[in-house]
């Protein structure tokens, strides 16, 4: 079967047989290997992509259910080799250990964020408990998501026309 959607901001148009998870064809196929295979049961969260935004179990789903969808893999987030603020925080907070969970709680990281921008602990550990970590406690994870928070409310506001025309007119 054909199937087309949108990947990390390009179109992807290709041949899928029906029974392949999403996870196998983003794997495989387009070798998106920040989308892992660990349970096959959405039960741990480490092939988490966003889909349309939410964050979604890639093995969960066939790859024919991603037709006219945007999804979103670790490896969209970076522009230009430049880590995104969520990617930065966990770096400099040290919310991985082996890295096989990271992706995942980056991706459900950015959901979060882009819903709720100044998240509270609870706020965070409910968006969290469909990634498992097996080799840190969460402290870390959590202290990272609420540092991506605050770098990303200081990120300049890009500035429209219209505000500069009326900052000039002052």
């Amino acid at each position: 079967m054909l199937v087309k959607f949108k990947l990390n901001g390009r179109i992807v148009e290709e041949q899928v047989a029906p029974q392949h998870t999403l996870l196998d064809f983003l794997r495989s196929k387009l070798r998106m290997t920040s989308v892992k295979q660990g349970c096959d049961e959405g039960q741990c969260g480490a092939c988490t992509i966003l889909l349309n935004g939410k964050p979604v179990c890639a093995c969960l789903l066939l790859a024919v259910q991603a037709q006219g969808a945007e999804i979103t893999t670790l490896e969209g987030l970076s522009h230009s080799g430049e880590l995104s603020p969520i990617q930065r925080a966990f770096l400099e907070k040290y919310g991985f250990q082996c890295g096989f969970c990271t992706p995942g709680m980056i991706l459900t990281t950015k959901a979060l964020l882009d819903a709720n921008p100044d998240p509270s602990t609870q706020d965070i550990e409910e968006a969290l408990a469909g990634n498992l970590c097996r080799c840190t406690g969460y402290e870390q994870i959590i202290e990272s998501v609420l540092r991506a928070a605050a770098m990303m409310s200081s990120a300049p506001v890009p500035r429209s026309g219209l505000d500069e025309v009326a900052a000039t007119q002052r």
